[in-house]
């Protein structure tokens, strides 16, 4: 018998992943966790960063902005906010949101979202970072 979990990626979008895997490694809010088959239940948020999949010994590594996951009985549920492979990230377009990121909060326009324009900069960092790309 294989020790395995089922696991789910969804997105608004829609599925990103599903797929029997070896491990799952989520960035945590307080840091990054692992689930191993057996895990006990665990309902979680986490946080911007990168989803560590372990599939037929291979890893595969997924930019994520954060979302929740939940564990039961070998099956992960992970409901990210968005979820890119390595592949799917446009290394171009995550430049251009991080130039417009940083323009917008050297600004110090009071118009500005601030919060929101943070959110941009650490989601375009990650997938940069995830593609070993130097800003």
């Amino acid at each position: 018998m294989e020790n395995k979990i089922h696991l789910e990626i969804v997105t608004p979008t829609g599925s990103a992943l599903d797929s029997q895997v070896e491990s799952v490694t989520i960035p945590g809010t307080l840091g990054n966790f692992q689930i191993l088959y057996n895990h006990a239940p665990l309902l979680s948020s986490f946080e911007i960063g990168v989803i560590k999949i372990k599939e037929n010994g291979n890893e595969k590594r997924y930019a994520t902005s954060g979302g929740t996951v939940e564990v039961k009985k070998n099956h992960v549920i992970v409901l990210a906010e968005t979820c890119e492979s390595e592949d799917e990230i446009d290394v171009e377009r995550a430049k251009a949101a991080y130039k417009r990121a940083k323009e917008r909060l050297e600004k110090k326009d009071e118009k500005i979202d601030i919060a929101r324009a943070q959110a941009a900069l650490a989601r375009a960092m990650n997938r940069l970072k995830l593609k070993k790309v130097s800003i």
